[in-house]
């Protein structure tokens, strides 16, 4: 496997971060949470948020007398959810609006000549909800009609631009961020409980051992009924290959790859027996084609996972997102043993959105 190249992660290198975290009791190393690209330590947020797992309410004035808003420009319920009651664990207010039913259409081109079915322009609202919230948090999602719109992350970035305060990522037109922390989260977590005649290796790996056996990854494309965006692979592939201690392979149909922005380092095959072989964590995911964009080329239901396909695995652990079309992207006997890490992975989202939640509270 190619050695995978080092990404830029901000302006601190991951040990200065760490040591900046020490040194400053783990003092803010986020001004906002939009993509990896906002973090200097993932250990360190990793650490975090599974010390929120084990003592949920220890920093429960740590947010006292401030105010979340998370605006919804479409459903949601595990992020919804999970990030309420991170932001309660911390003291906060929170305050949820589903922008589409309850509020005005928003306007995001500039210049924009306002005599369609847009009635507020979001350089005229952004900055009145800066000053109603101390944290602005924003789940948007692709139109998958056009690649270049859904790319140019319009809408986070207008909100960004106009808020004047911290905005955290909920899922945007490309990625996930709060999904991928809580991925890398509940790997972690998986790796401490290795057995111990198993785990030599895995931990030699995560301690930057160049002699040790890298855990191996797979993110494996799966069947679906309808084109899905490419937010949860795009970020996903954008955190391991940032966190840098894993062996990563994707695998897909060919037309199905993704923006090498994002899997740039990973092994890509077409081969899924291939690329399965003595994996320690396989990641099942739909996403829709990116070159001719948003659209269904192959249905294969040959690409299931199910409990046959495993036995060329490391006995992995199987992680997916959801929510999961049983028996099209996932099998019954998968999802209901104890390979199945979705359950588990999504109980994560509260302490991986309380570790950002808390990071951006405490600058």
């Amino acid at each position: 496997m190619p050695a995978r190249p080092r990404q830029n992660l901000g302006d601190a290198s991951p040990s200065s971060g760490a040591q900046n975290l020490e040194a400053n009791n783990k003092t803010a190393i986020l001004k906002q949470f939009i993509s990896v690209h906002d973090v200097t330590d993932i250990d360190a947020l990793v650490s975090k948020a599974l010390s929120y797992k084990s003592n949920p309410l220890k920093d429960q004035e740590l947010g006292a007398n401030k105010r979340i808003g998370c605006l919804f420009l479409n459903p949601s319920m595990r992020t919804r959810l999970s990030t309420h009651i991170a932001a309660q664990n911390l003291g906060m207010d929170v305050i949820i609006f589903n922008v589409g039913n309850e509020g005005w259409a928003l306007e995001f081109e500039e210049e924009a000549i306002m005599s369609g079915s847009t009635v507020e322009h979001v350089k005229d609202a952004a900055p009145i909800l800066g000053k109603y919230f101390d944290i602005l948090a924003i789940r948007t999602f692709p139109s998958l009609k056009n690649r270049e719109d859904d790319y140019s992350e319009l809408f986070m970035k207008q909100f960004v631009k106009y808020a004047g305060i911290p905005v955290v990522s909920l899922e945007s037109a490309t990625l996930h961020p709060l999904q991928s922390l809580t991925d890398v989260m509940t790997i972690t977590e998986e790796l401490q409980k290795f057995p111990k005649e198993l785990s030599a290796n895995k931990q030699k790996a995560l301690q930057r051992n160049p002699t040790g056996q890298k855990p191996k990854i797979v993110l494996t494309w799966a069947p679906h009924v309808k084109p899905l965006p490419q937010c949860v692979a795009n970020s996903f592939a954008q955190w391991i290959n940032a966190w840098r201690k894993v062996d990563f392979v994707i695998t897909h149909p060919e037309d199905y790859e993704l923006n090498k922005e994002f899997t740039n380092g990973a092994t890509i095959t077409y081969d899924q027996d291939e690329a399965l072989k003595n994996a320690d964590f396989v990641y099942v995911k739909n996403w829709s084609t990116y070159t001719d964009y948003g659209k269904i080329y192959c249905n294969d239901p040959g690409w299931m996972l199910t409990c046959d396909k495993l036995k060329y695995t490391n006995n992995a652990k199987v992680m997916h997102c959801l929510p999961v079309r049983r028996n099209v992207e996932l099998s019954d006997e998968i999802l209901d043993s104890s390979t199945s890490l979705v359950t588990e992975e999504a109980s994560n989202r509260v302490w991986a959105a309380q570790a950002v939640l808390s990071e951006i509270l405490n600058g």
